[in-house]
């Protein structure tokens, strides 16, 4: 039993679950003295945020670098990229939808004044403009005056734009630009193993964040934390089966069977919270369903960084969460402004658990400001929802790839209803 207990607490997961027990503890015991760890949270805080910007216009530019790969295929590219953008799309407002409908965030009460430290609104700055003067200014305020000063300023929206416009020039280029793809490439890598540095120091924020929360509010902020885990659990199980159930049923197949044939992989990817463990046996099994290789090849590939389902549920339910929970109100065109960020942020956002934080952080840019508290506790949940989240994207990919290979009359039915129907 002490040998099991020693092996959990060198894991990072029961790191962060012996840091949440102890910070409730303490909150408990001793208020006073837990509110005192808050440094440990805003420091973390300050971590996070410090990454987000370079990480970010680094996984945009090559996300879009990339997409050179699919203008090769022309016809499957576009309809594929046509699928994963109204699908996330979907997703991100399924997830708004669900967190305005459960309120998993209400009721918590958090005064954003007293939680001063890490503060998000260098972040926020560019939001304010969009319901202060119009469209107009806040479109002009997205081109910054120079991508020196975004970077400095941590302007997200405008770092964002530049990152566009870079990604695209540089496919366009093509074999000139290899030595600059390679070169941030490079430097995602660098950004990537960065995070996992900051990631690994996570317990003490989360045992600053739960110890000052719990010190200074009550057991009842837990309640809501649990609410919010529960809550997604349900939105993505009820978004894959009413959603991908759905679309999966006009191609011939049913879900359930589907889900039954991918087993093992998910099994896999619940017990490392990573779908790129599963990667060449997704590939494998749905070329075996029928499915032409060079489609299976194209998709699969461009949907683990187009077509994340899960994550995009995750922002949209994760924003609003956190606006509830600070009593921040959201106007229609900020709740706009947050798909649209999201929408470009969490392109290339996979594979690494801890990605959706840092992705979490670059998305709140664009909206009114909203204590860096928050983030620190859904970072405590965070490895909860991320098994749900990376299970949610691979079943979003194997339906994604089926969903094309049909539309483009390339789907063996019978061949994949057998394959489906006898498991293996």
């Amino acid at each position: 039993m002490m040998k099991l207990i020693r092996i959990c607490c060198r894991a990072l997961f029961g790191q962060i679950v012996l840091a949440t027990l102890l910070g409730i503890l303490l909150g408990c015991a001793a208020p006073e003295t837990a509110m005192a760890f808050k440094p440990l949270s805003d420091g973390f805080i300050k971590l996070i945020s410090m990454i987000v910007a370079p990480l970010i216009f680094c996984v945009v530019v090559q996300g879009i670098a990339s997409v050179d790969n699919l203008r090769s295929v022309g016809r499957i590219g576009l309809k594929a990229l046509i699928y994963f953008e109204v699908m996330t799309s979907f997703a991100l407002i399924f997830g708004l939808f669900a967190a305005w409908l459960l309120g998993p965030g209400r009721g918590m009460h958090i005064n954003p004044d007293a939680l001063a430290g890490a503060d998000m609104r260098l972040y926020a700055d560019r939001a304010e403009s969009l319901i202060q003067g119009g469209i107009t200014p806040f479109l002009l305020g997205i081109i910054p005056r120079s991508p020196v000063a975004a970077f400095a300023a941590n302007q997200m929206i405008e770092i964002l734009f530049f990152a566009v416009i870079f990604g695209v020039a540089l496919s366009l280029i093509g074999e000139e630009g290899r030595p600059v793809s390679r070169l941030i490439d490079a430097l995602t890598k660098i950004f990537f193993q960065i995070m996992r540095l900051i990631v690994r120091v996570a317990p003490l924020g989360v045992f600053g964040a739960i110890a000052y929360t719990v010190g200074h509010y009550d057991l009842h902020v837990l309640g809501r934390l649990v609410a919010l885990v529960m809550a997604y659990f349900v939105t993505v199980i009820l978004f894959i089966i009413l959603c991908l159930g759905t679309v999966l049923r006009l191609c011939g197949l049913r879900l359930f069977p589907l889900i039954k044939y991918f087993r093992e992989e998910l099994l896999i990817v619940m017990a490392t919270a990573s779908s790129d463990a599963v990667l060449p046996q997704v590939m494998q099994k749905l070329e075996a369903l029928g499915i032409r290789r060079d489609v299976v090849g194209l998709v699969i590939p461009a949907g683990y960084s187009f077509n994340l389902d899960a994550l995009s549920i995750y922002i949209g339910m994760a924003v609003l969460f956190l606006a509830q929970v600070t009593g921040t109100s959201l106007s229609i065109g900020q709740m706009a402004l947050i798909m649209f960020t999201a929408l470009i942020t969490s392109k290339g956002a996979h594979g690494v658990p801890g990605t959706a934080i840092v992705i979490l952080a670059a998305t709140l840019a664009a909206v009114p400001v909203i204590p860096a508290i928050g983030l620190v506790l859904i970072l405590s949940v965070d490895w909860y929802l991320g098994i749900c989240r990376a299970m949610g994207n691979v079943i979003g990919n194997c339906v994604a790839t089926i969903i094309v290979a049909s539309w483009e009359g390339e789907l063996d039915v019978p061949t994949a209803q057998h394959r489906l129907t006898s498991g293996k």
